[in-house]
C-alpha cells in the first residue's frame, strides 16, 4: 500500500510538471558556432534558427548585426527580413546589390549570405529574432564570431601548355600547391580532363583532404591495373603519371587545389580554390587488327665482344602468322632492366637509365622491318656488357580505344663482353657539396686529356639505388638541352673553360638532395670516341637547419596601459621570407596580428591600432619588433611569430618560434577606506555606518560596494552595488527585512548603510567590502583587489522609565475660544526605538461613562471611536506632537457642551527580535477639568428720569439708548411700556424684536412710529397725543447671544429710567422751569455747532486758493474719487 501511494505521487508530480512546461515554450535562438575562418574574397554563409514560439508556421522575422574588432560595443545593422532600411550606410550598398542577402529557409530559420568577403567584415555577428508575442521568456539572440584571413594558396604547373603523345606513350605531370595560412588546413588536389565540346571536366585522379586517392569516373580500371598513378612528392608536388595514353585522354589537363579548414561544429569548409594553368594534351592513334596468335622472338648480335668506344647493334625478329594483321610491343632487356620499348603503335620510350643516353645520340632503336627491329648502342661502356634478351607481347584493341596486353614471349639471351680501352680523358669532381634551401647549386666538372671535342650531360639520382635521370646537357655543339622535369627550373650548363663544365640549379630546395654526376663524351666526326663520368654527392640542407626563429621580449609581464615589445629574432642568410605574427588566447583559438609578405606589403587582421612593427637588420640576423601600445587584458596571452619561404612556387612554412606568454596584469589596488567607528544604539532606532574612500580616484575610477556581516561560518551578504550602482541584496536576507535594509553613495565617495528600527539580532561585525574598477585603453573594465574596513554595531535595550505629569488642571475658557490640553512625557521619550501610543479621555459633567475621544497608536495611525454623543466633539478635535514628549489635544470652538473632565493615557512600545511589538509601559496623566462660560452680562441702559410737558397734538420721542452690550455678536430685543397715572399696571405699546420684526401691542399703531438711528440707540416716537396718554413711558432691553450648543439665548434684561408725559389740552398754560432752562441749553449748543461748521468752511476755501497759486501751470491735484480712490479698511502695514 506504502509503494502504491508513493508511486502515485510520483506519477502525479511528472504530469504536473509536464502540464507547466507545456504551458511555459521557451524561445531558444541559435546560431552556427564559431569561430568561422574565412578568407577575403570567399563566400560566408551563417546559418541562424529559432524555436519556442508559440506558432511554428508563422515566419518569423530576424536582423542581423555585427561588432567589429575596433569597436566591440558599438553595433552595426547589417540586414532584418522585415524592414528594407534597417542597415546602416556602410552595409546599403552590399545590400541593394544583393552581395549580401538573408533568405527565410523556413519559417523559423535563415541564411545570411555574403558573396564575397572583406577585411572590414571580420567581427562578430547577433541573430536577433522580433518577438511578436506579449511575453519574453527565452533566449532571443545569438552570436558568432567570424575571422577574415589571407588567401594564401598558390597553384602552379610547370609543364608546357600544349604536349603532344601518340597513342600508349607514357605521360607524366606535376602540380605544386601548398598555403601560408597559420591556421590548421587541410589541402586537396584534383587532376581534371577538360574535353573539348563538354561543359565540365572529368576528374582524372584526386587526392582529398584525408589523403585519400580516389579515381574519377571512366578511370578505376587504369587506375587498379597500375596504368594512372597520382604521387605527392615533398612538401608540395603533386606528380600524375598516366603510362598509357589513351585517344580518350585528349583535351586539355590541369590541376586544381582546395584549402579546408574545420568549423567549431566539426564540419568541414573549402576557404580557398585555385587552378593551375591547363596544358593542352594532343593524342594520335593507329588502327590495327586484334589477333590471338603465338609469337616467335629470336636476337642476334652483330659483334658478340666489342671495346668501350665501339658500336653495339642488337637486332630482334618476332615471327608469326598474319604478322601484317597483328599489333604488339617489343622490349630490349639487360639483367632485366628495360633499355627502350617501341609500343604497338610503333612509339619509342626508353627506360629511366637511358633516357640521357637517349638524348645524347648515344642509344637509338627503331623498327626496320616487318618482323626486324633494331637497337644500337654508341659508343658502348664496360657498363654495358652482359645477357641481353628481347620480349614481344601482342596487344589487342578494345571498343574504347584502350590497349589490353596478352602474353609475354622472350627470346634467348645474347652475351655481349665489352673491354676497356685506353684513353687519356678523364673527369675530376668535388665529391661532396652542401648547400642551403633557396641558394644557387653550383657545380664544376674539371676534364683532362681531351683530343677532340667534348660534350656534357648532367645527371641526378635521389639515391644510391636509384638510376640517373637527366638534368640539363651541353651539346659538342655548344646547344643547351633541359630535361622535362627542369624546364621549368632555373637551371643552366655553362663551359666557362675549355676543360671546365657546370652546372648551375637556382633555389634548391632538400628534394633536389642526392648523387649528381657529369657525364663528359668524347666525339670525333659526330661519332662519340670515348666517355667519362664523375659524381658528387650534394647535400640541400632545409631552411630551418639554418634559418631559427625565435621570440624573445623584456617585459613581458606588464600592468594594464605599459607598453610591451615582442622581438622576433630570424637568424640565418637572406631569403625572402613572409612572416606571420600571431596570437593564441586559449587552447582553441589561433587569431593572425599582422603578416609582413618578402615584398614588403603588410596585411592586417582585426583590430591594429594598438600594434606596430619595427624591422631593424643586423649582420646574421633581422629582428622583427612587434610593439603594443598601451596594453590591455585582450593582448595577453601566448604570441607567436611563424616564418614561410616561397620556394619552387609553393609556400614553405618553417618550424615556428617559441610561444611567448604575455601577462598583462592588474595594478595594485591604492585605495584607502575610512569608516564610522564602533556604534552603540538603542532597538528600534536607525542606524547609519559610513566608508568613504580617501584615497585619490582615477579619472575612470567607480566602486562596487559590498556590506557583510561577520559571522563563525561565513560572511553573509546583507546588500551590495555593483561598479553601474545596481542594488541587490543577499540571498541569505529574506524579504521581510530588506525593507529595513538600504544603502546610498554620497561624495568623497561615501557609502551609508542604514537600517531602519534596529533589533537585538542586528548587532555585530559589519564589513565594508569595496572593489575599485578602471577602465583599459581599449575601453573594457576590470577590478582590482578588494579593500575592507570593519564596523562593531551594538543595539541594546534601554531601561523602561516612563512618567507623566500627573497634577489636576482645571482649565476655563470661554465659549467659542479654541482650548490646548496639555499632555507631556516627562521622562522616557528621548529614545528612538520607543514608540508610543496615545489616548484621550472625556467625562461628561452628567456622566459617570468615560469615553476615548481620539487614539494616535504606535504605528502612526489615527482613529476616531464611534460615538453618536460625542460626534460633534470630535469633529472639533486637533491631536498633534509639536515636540518628542508632548501630545497636546486641541478643541476649537469651544462650547458649554464641552464641559468635563479630560485625561491623557500613553502606552509605550517596543519591537522585539522577531518583529513583534511588546507593551513595555502605560501612564495617565491627572484629570484636567474644562469649564466652558459663556459671555458675562454688560448690558447697561441709560436710567435718566426725565418729565415732559406738552400740548395736545404735540409729538414726543421715547428713547432707548443702550450705554453698554455683553458681546459684540449679541441681538436686542426692546419693547417699550406705558403706565397711567395713579396705576400700577405696565402696558406693553411696542415691540422690536431681535429679528427685525415690529408688533404694536397697544393697537395704536397710526400714532407710533420706530426708528433706529444708532446700533445703540432705538427711537420710539408718539404722534399727536391726547390728554388721556399721559402717564411714565420706558423701554425695557432683552440682550440675546447665539450659543453653540442652546442656539440663541437671552443673556439680560434690562429697563430704561422713566419718562414722564403730561398732555394738556389747547390753551392751557402751566409754566416749567425746568424744560425752558434745558431749551436754552440745546438752543446755546445748537449755535456754537453752526459757528464751528462756517469756521472749518472758510479754512478750506483758504487753503484750496493758495494751492492754485503756488501749483502755477501745474494741474491740481482731483479729489474726484476715480483719481484717488477711498480706502475700504485699513490694511496691516498701514
Amino acid at each position: 500500500m506504502k509503494c502504491s501511494l508513493l508511486s502515485c505521487l510520483r506519477v502525479n508530480l511528472i504530469f504536473w510538471l509536464g502540464l507547466l512546461h507545456c504551458g511555459e515554450a521557451i524561445v531558444h535562438t541559435e546560431v552556427q558556432a564559431g569561430p568561422l575562418y574565412r578568407v577575403v574574397g570567399s563566400p560566408l554563409s551563417i546559418s541562424c534558427n529559432v524555436s519556442g514560439f508559440a506558432s511554428d508556421i508563422t515566419r518569423k522575422d530576424i536582423q542581423f548585426r555585427i561588432k567589429k574588432p575596433e569597436k566591440p560595443k558599438f553595433e552595426i545593422n547589417i540586414i532584418s527580413t522585415d524592414d528594407q532600411s534597417f542597415g546602416y550606410a556602410v552595409y546599403t550598398r552590399r545590400v541593394r546589390s544583393r552581395e549580401i542577402t538573408l533568405t527565410h529557409v523556413t519559417p523559423n530559420s535563415v541564411l545570411f549570405e555574403i558573396q564575397s568577403l572583406e577585411k572590414g567584415d571580420e567581427g562578430e555577428y547577433d541573430c536577433s529574432v522580433i518577438n511578436s508575442e506579449s511575453t519574453y521568456l527565452g533566449t532571443y539572440s545569438a552570436t558568432t564570431t567570424v575571422k577574415v584571413i589571407d588567401n594564401s594558396l598558390s597553384v602552379s604547373s610547370p609543364a608546357s601548355t600544349s604536349l603532344s603523345y601518340n597513342e600508349g606513350d607514357a605521360l607524366t605531370l606535376t602540380c605544386q600547391a601548398s598555403t601560408n595560412t597559420i591556421q590548421h588546413t587541410h589541402l586537396s588536389l584534383v587532376w581534371y580532363l577538360h574535353k573539348d565540346g563538354e561543359d565540365n571536366a572529368r576528374p582524372i585522379m584526386s587526392l582529398n583532404r584525408d589523403f585519400t586517392l580516389s579515381p574519377g569516373p571512366g578511370f578505376e580500371a587504369r587506375h587498379q591495373a597500375g596504368l594512372i598513378r597520382l604521387d605527392k612528392m615533398g612538401e608540395a608536388t603533386y606528380k600524375l603519371n598516366m603510362a598509357q595514353l589513351q585517344l580518350s585522354d585528349q583535351g586539355r589537363i590541369y590541376c586544381q587545389a582546395q584549402e579546408w579548414i574545420q568549423d567549431p561544429d566539426l564540419s568541414w569548409y573549402t576557404v580557398a580554390q585555385k587552378d593551375a594553368t591547363e596544358t593542352t594534351l594532343n593524342v594520335q592513334a593507329r588502327e590495327v587488327v586484334p589477333d590471338t596468335s603465338s609469337l616467335v622472338v629470336r636476337i642476334s648480335a652483330q659483334s658478340e665482344t666489342l671495346q668501350e668506344g665501339q658500336e653495339l647493334s642488337l637486332s630482334c625478329n618476332v615471327d608469326s602468322q598474319n604478322l601484317e594483321e597483328r599489333f604488339f610491343s617489343l622490349a630490349w632487356l639487360r639483367a632485366n632492366v628495360e633499355l627502350a620499348r617501341i609500343g604497338p603503335t610503333g612509339i619509342l620510350s626508353v627506360g629511366p637509365e637511358y633516357s640521357g643516353r637517349v638524348k645524347e645520340g648515344e642509344l637509338r632503336a627503331a623498327r626496320i622491318g616487318d618482323r626486324d627491329y633494331s637497337l644500337i648502342l654508341q659508343p658502348v661502356r664496360t657498363g654495358d656488357q652482359g645477357e641481353y634478351i628481347c620480349r614481344a607481347w601482342l596487344q589487342d584493341r578494345g571498343q574504347d580505344g584502350a590497349f589490353i596486353q596478352q602474353a609475354v614471349q622472350d627470346s634467348s639471351s645474347q652475351l655481349v663482353t665489352i673491354s676497356a680501352t685506353e684513353s687519356g680523358l678523364s673527369v675530376e669532381m668535388q665529391n661532396t657539396v652542401g648547400v642551403n634551401e633557396g641558394n644557387r647549386l653550383e657545380l664544376t666538372c674539371k676534364v683532362h686529356g681531351v683530343k677532340d671535342q667534348l660534350s656534357v650531360t648532367w645527371q641526378r639520382k635521389s639515391t644510391a639505388a636509384a638510376v640517373f635521370t637527366s638534368v640539363i646537357g651541353l651539346t659538342q655543339e655548344g646547344v643547351t638541352e633541359k630535361a622535362g622535369e627542369f624546364t621549368s627550373r632555373k637551371v643552366k650548363a655553362t663551359r666557362p673553360a675549355t676543360d671546365t663544365f657546370t652546372l648551375e640549379l637556382d633555389e634548391v630546395t632538400p628534394s633536389d638532395s642526392g648523387v649528381y654526376q657529369c657525364a663528359v663524351a668524347e666525339w670525333k666526326v659526330n661519332s662519340k670516341t670515348n666517355s667519362q663520368s664523375q659524381t658528387a654527392t650534394v647535400t640541400v640542407a632545409p631552411a630551418d637547419s639554418f634559418v631559427t626563429v625565435s621570440l624573445i621580449s623584456r617585459n613581458s609581464i606588464v600592468t594594464v596601459g605599459e607598453n610591451v615589445e615582442l622581438m622576433c629574432r630570424v637568424r640565418g642568410p637572406r631569403i625572402p621570407i613572409t612572416l606571420t605574427w600571431s596570437l593564441q588566447h586559449d587552447a582553441s583559438t589561433l587569431d593572425n596580428i599582422l603578416t609582413m609578405y618578402s615584398d614588403g606589403a603588410i596585411s592586417w587582421s582585426g583590430d591594429q591600432h594598438r600594434y606596430q612593427l619595427k624591422v631593424e637588420n643586423k649582420d646574421n640576423e633581422v629582428v622583427h619588433s612587434l610593439l603594443i601600445n598601451g596594453a590591455s587584458r585582450r593582448e595577453a596571452g601566448h604570441y607567436q611569430c611563424r616564418v614561410s619561404v616561397f620556394l619552387e612556387n609553393f609556400n614553405k612554412k618553417l618550424p615556428p618560434s617559441n610561444q611567448l606568454a604575455v601577462s598583462v596584469q592588474k595594478p595594485v589596488s591604492k585605495l584607502v577606506l575610512t569608516t564610522t567607528p564602533a556604534l552603540t544604539i538603542n532597538i528600534n532606532t536607525d542606524m547609519e555606518m559610513k566608508c568613504s574612500v580617501t584615497s585619490e580616484p582615477s579619472a575612470s575610477s567607480r566602486y562596487a560596494v559590498t556590506w557583510l556581516l561577520q559571522e563563525q561560518a561565513e560572511n553573509k551578504t546583507i546588500v551590495s552595488s555593483d561598479q553601474d550602482a545596481l542594488v541587490t541584496f543577499g540571498p541569505q536576507v529574506p524579504p521581510s527585512h530588506r525593507q529595513r535594509i538600504s544603502m546610498k553613495r554620497t561624495k568623497n565617495p561615501s557609502f551609508e548603510f542604514s537600517i531602519r528600527q534596529a533589533r537585538i539580532s542586528d548587532g555585530g561585525s559589519y564589513i565594508c567590502e569595496v572593489v575599485e574598477w578602471l577602465q583599459d585603453p581599449r575601453g573594457d573594465w576590470y577590478q582590482l583587489s578588494p579593500v575592507s574596513k570593519t564596523i562593531e554595531l551594538t543595539v541594546i535595550e534601554p531601561a523602561n522609565d516612563l512618567s507623566l505629569e500627573k497634577n489636576e488642571q482645571p482649565s476655563a475658557a470661554r465659549e467659542g475660544d479654541e482650548v490646548e490640553l496639555k499632555c507631556n512625557i516627562m521622562s522616557g521619550a528621548f529614545s528612538p526605538s520607543l514608540f508610543y501610543k496615545v489616548a484621550w479621555l472625556y467625562t461628561g459633567h452628567d456622566s459617570s461613562n468615560t469615553n476615548v475621544l481620539v487614539e494616535l497608536d504606535h504605528t502612526g495611525l489615527l482613529r476616531y471611536p464611534e460615538n453618536q454623543e460625542l460626534r460633534d466633539l470630535q469633529g472639533r478635535l486637533r491631536l498633534s506632537r509639536p515636540t518628542q514628549s508632548s501630545f497636546p489635544l486641541g478643541i476649537q470652538r469651544a462650547h458649554e457642551g464641552d464641559n468635563g473632565t479630560y485625561r491623557c493615557q500613553v502606552e509605550q512600545y517596543q519591537l522585539d527580535h522577531e518583529g513583534h511589538w511588546q507593551q513595555k509601559a502605560s501612564e495617565t496623566t491627572g484629570p484636567i477639568t474644562l469649564t466652558v462660560k459663556v459671555a458675562e452680562n454688560n448690558l447697561s441702559i441709560v436710567k435718566a428720569e426725565r418729565s415732559l410737558n406738552i400740548s395736545r397734538f404735540q409729538d414726543f420721542p421715547i428713547p432707548c439708548h443702550i450705554a453698554n452690550q455683553s458681546s459684540s455678536q449679541s441681538e436686542f430685543q426692546v419693547t417699550w411700556f406705558w403706565q397711567k397715572e395713579r396705576e400700577t399696571e405696565q402696558r406693553p405699546i411696542f415691540t422690536a424684536y431681535r429679528n427685525s420684526t415690529l408688533q404694536d401691542r397697544f393697537g395704536k399703531g397710526d400714532q407710533l412710529r420706530f426708528s433706529h438711528p444708532l446700533p445703540k440707540l432705538f427711537n420710539l416716537t408718539f404722534l399727536k397725543p391726547s390728554p388721556e396718554d399721559s402717564g411714565l413711558y420706558f423701554c425695557e432691553v432683552e440682550e440675546w447671544l447665539p450659543s453653540l450648543s442652546h442656539g440663541w439665548r437671552k443673556l439680560a434684561v434690562e429697563n430704561s429710567g422713566y419718562l414722564t408725559v403730561n398732555v394738556y389740552a389747547e390753551g392751557d398754560v402751566k409754566a416749567i422751569s425746568e424744560p425752558e432752562c434745558k431749551s436754552d441749553i440745546w438752543i446755546g449748543i445748537l449755535i456754537a455747532f453752526v459757528v464751528c461748521s462756517l469756521l472749518v468752511m472758510f479754512l478750506m476755501l483758504l487753503k484750496i486758493c493758495r494751492s492754485k497759486v503756488s501749483g502755477g501751470n501745474k494741474s491740481g491735484q482731483n479729489l474726484w474719487v476715480e483719481q484717488h480712490p477711498l480706502k475700504t479698511k485699513p490694511s496691516e502695514e498701514d
